[in-house]
């Protein structure tokens, strides 16, 4: 049987080789992909699991985006972890690519290298995931469209924890239905990278990343500016992205500074309004600063935090003549945050504050200024020798806007052995509206002063299996969402106007595994994941709606990184979609990479067998394209 494993493992190779480089004339159609994709995952199956692995074992990662800092193993949660292993062999080149990866997100994008994308986690809006940045949140209060505005470059990200469902106890606003926090990286000495893309479009891309570590200070630095000419008609862009990293005092009381600053500037065929409006444009422009540091007792953690987050938008309808239809958008939020743990002989005892200030100047939205204090507490209790854990928590929240509201949830977990857990969780999410929600105008649409926050009721219940080299997690989960935000009218020739009108009720399943192993000597890795949603939107009462359900009902993920010879490691990821308004879609990203002392040449294709697909708003996304990519580690 083994050498018949190896045959077949040397034969995917040469196979993956072949489609890999003549993907311009191969087609395979969705269900072909599947059975291929079945037969991968049978032929890594059989193998011998006695197989051993040096890859970092998941369950010693530490999820540091709560207030109680648990491994992953122990989490009572659904938590995926996007390991730098993983970013490093991963046929992405940026975040937006890293999570569509991920069963349960969807990233509906704007054309190539996510320089527009918009973030959903299990059906919910965009508007409705939180996204932070080593704990920092930094929404946007203008609008949710922002939120991706602000992923990192993948070359300075450790990992990337992703938390599905219920999360307002623990992150408050727009943790509504999961957050995603981008953890960067903080071993100074091992990110030292240059690198140079040359692809399909014109697509150049040129990228520096440098550190090093004084023994009790660091410093991480990265420049890169990434450009195309777009693969149709107003699609280029022009992408710049500088990030710092400082760590001082680091054997006593760390402190950790971290700056970030984009500028994106790209025609917007079809992004928004009308398909037809092929003119548009956009330029944005997105900062951070954050200041952390850390205080350790025998029993207490203190992790005091300040930021500044500015965010600048300056849409076009139509890019040769901005006189006729301009808007431009300035956001700043500045916050303080205080979170600690205590541990007591009755448990972990979680809490914190996070008092902030949101400022918005536009010509079209106003001026406007807002005040929001949150004050979190939980407490994780531990029963039966140790096996039964239950963490009940609040979030009262205030907004100067919107008052005072109180969101509880409760994690539940048992540890039936060492590798095998049951967990369940409920709690109770809101979000506020955005300021396009309440002041918004333009010909055809109005925004509402007067919208209310929306809410939502979400129960989970799953298992998780741990294994040397196996995992694998299984949930079913719900959602009763109240008060969301549609645009209605009566009569055909009404504005549409924002009103809290709709109830949707969210039902799904989600399962994930992930196994690892050696042949011929390297290791190898699989993983899989899909997620099922059924979702009943009530009916509106107005003549008119513009609230369509469009999320992933059947969303199937798979990646494959393998290693057959020294020097020479490939990655396979197929993704199959489809949606509630019945469209499907296959795509499929290889890549390859030869590497040699501290040079390293990959190869990388997207939608190799020239799927035809759109994912928002009717905008195509290009066929089959490739990026040769250099690196340099020093």
């Amino acid at each position: 049987m083994s050498k018949i494993y190896k045959k077949l493992n040397l034969a995917l190779a040469f196979t993956l080789i072949f489609y890999f480089w003549s993907f311009k004339t191969l087609r395979m159609k969705a269900k072909n992909s599947l059975l291929f994709i079945a037969a991968l995952l049978a032929a890594s199956y059989v193998s011998n699991a006695q197989n051993e692995t040096q890859n970092q074992e998941l369950d010693s990662v530490v999820i540091t985006s709560s207030r109680i800092h648990l491994p992953f193993k122990e989490n009572s949660r659904t938590i995926t972890v996007i390991s730098s292993s993983d970013i490093m062999q991963s046929t992405a080149t940026n975040v937006s690519e890293l999570l569509q990866q991920v069963a349960g997100v969807d990233m509906r994008r704007r054309g190539v290298n996510g320089m527009q994308a918009d973030l959903y986690i299990r059906g919910g809006s965009f508007d409705q995931t939180l996204l932070l940045i080593d704990g920092i949140k930094v929404e946007d209060a203008q609008t949710g469209h922002h939120t991706m505005n602000m992923a990192l470059p993948i070359e300075t990200i450790e990992r990337i924890e992703i938390i599905k469902g219920p999360a307002a106890r623990v992150f408050g606003q727009n943790a509504f239905t999961g957050a995603i926090n981008i953890v960067t990286k903080s071993n100074a000495d091992s990110v030292n990278v240059a690198s140079f893309q040359l692809g399909s479009f014109g697509q150049q891309h040129v990228s520096g990343t440098a550190g090093k570590d004084f023994g009790n200070s660091s410093f991480i630095a990265h420049a890169s500016v990434n450009t195309s000419d777009g693969y149709r008609h107003n699609t280029d862009f022009e992408n710049q992205n500088y990030f710092v990293k400082s760590s001082f005092n680091k054997n006593n009381t760390p402190i950790d500074v971290i700056g970030y600053f984009t500028e994106r500037k790209f025609g917007a065929n079809g992004f928004y309004a009308s398909p037809s409006a092929i003119n548009q444009y956009e330029e944005t422009q997105s900062s951070l600063v954050g200041v952390s540091t850390h205080l350790k007792s025998k029993k207490l953690t203190i992790s005091p935090r300040l930021y500044w987050k500015r965010n600048q938008d300056m849409y076009v309808f139509v890019r040769q003549n901005p006189s006729i239809y301009r808007n431009l958008h300035q956001t700043n939020k500045v916050g303080a945050e205080f979170n600690a743990s205590y541990t007591s002989k009755i448990g972990v005892t979680g809490f914190g504050v996070d008092v902030a200030k949101v400022y918005i100047s536009s010509n079209n939205l106003g001026k406007h200024e807002r005040d929001m204090v949150n004050v979190f507490l939980e407490h994780r209790f531990k029963f039966a020798d140790d096996k039964l854990d239950v963490t009940p928590g609040i979030a009262v929240n205030y907004f100067s806007d919107f008052k005072f509201h109180a969101f509880p949830g409760i994690d539940l977990g048992y540890q039936l052995n060492d590798q095998i857990k049951f967990y369940a969780n409920a709690g109770y999410t809101y979000r506020i509206p955005t300021y396009t929600d309440l002041f918004y105008s333009d010909p055809t649409t109005s925004g509402n002063e007067n919208l209310n926050p929306e809410e939502a009721i979400t129960e989970e219940i799953g298992i998780k299996y741990f294994n040397r080299n196996f995992n694998a997690s299984a949930a079913i989960f719900n959602r009763d969402s109240n008060n969301l935000i549609d645009y209605v009218k009566e009569n055909e020739s009404d504005k549409w106007q924002a009103t809290n009108i709709q109830d949707l009720n969210t039902f799904g399943f989600e399962a994930n595994a992930a196994y690892r192993f050696k042949t011929v000597g390297f290791n190898q890795n699989i993983s899989v994941g899909y997620t099922y949603l059924n979702e009943n939107l009530d009916n509106s009462s107005f003549n008119f709606s513009r609230y369509s359900i469009n999320s992933l009902k059947h969303h199937f993920t798979t990646t494959y990184r393998s290693q057959f010879l020294k020097n020479v490691t490939q990655s396979l990821v197929y993704k199959f979609a489809e949606r509630t308004n019945g469209e499907a879609y296959s795509v499929v990203d290889a890549k390859i990479t030869l590497a040699f002392d501290a040079f390293e040449f990959s190869v990388i294709g997207n939608n190799i067998f020239n799927e035809a697909y759109t994912e928002t708003n009717l905008v195509p996304m290009p066929k089959g394209n490739l990026l040769l990519d250099l690196r340099y580690k020093f």
